[in-house]
């Protein structure tokens, strides 16, 4: 049976897929790695960390592997990275290293999501008060790591939107 908190995460972790797709939406390499200023991130990146953080996040809450590794993404990918890097405090040359065929971005996003909301559907409300992470004060529960994961995905997909609008005509899709 699905309870409210599966619902409210599941349609949030539902929402981030269809917005990098459209972010994603008939670019070429040009688009996807252009940037409105040195530093930013690129569209490439950005969907490749959504997936990347949301894999590496939720798969040991699940108790299982990271897709990454485990289906082979990361070699798919063949990114100069440790298996482990997942973006997060990458240097704006690394960002740049980021590319993909937007099938590549999409599908491992896809994959991530897929076993995100087939995780969702086995946790129980009374399994977020779980405490996940004592190292923080208050302590982490499953519940505000949960939300943790999804606000920073929502916040990348969001910043892709609003990049694609930024493209220049030269590199914007028709």
């Amino acid at each position: 049976m699905t309870t409210g908190a599966q619902q409210v995460l599941t349609d949030g972790f539902g929402r981030v897929g269809p917005v990098l797709r459209a972010a994603l939406d008939g670019t070429d390499a040009a688009a996807r790695t252009w940037r409105p200023a040195p530093r930013a991130n690129t569209l490439a990146w950005l969907a490749w960390h959504v997936a990347r953080g949301q894999d590496s996040q939720v798969a040991p809450l699940a108790g299982v592997e990271q897709l990454w590794t485990a289906d082979g993404w990361a070699d798919r990918f063949g990114l100069p990275f440790d298996h482990d890097a997942t973006g997060y405090g990458q240097s704006p040359d690394e960002v740049a290293l980021v590319d993909a065929p937007v099938d590549l971005l999409l599908g491992y996003l896809d994959a991530v999501t897929a076993q995100t909301l087939a995780y969702l559907e086995r946790i129980e409300d009374d399994e977020l008060d779980t405490v996940v992470d004592t190292s923080w004060d208050p302590p982490v529960t499953l519940g505000v790591r949960l939300v943790s994961i999804l606000d920073d995905c929502v916040q990348h997909a969001g910043q892709a939107a609003y990049l694609r609008g930024l493209l220049p005509q030269d590199v914007a899709p028709a």
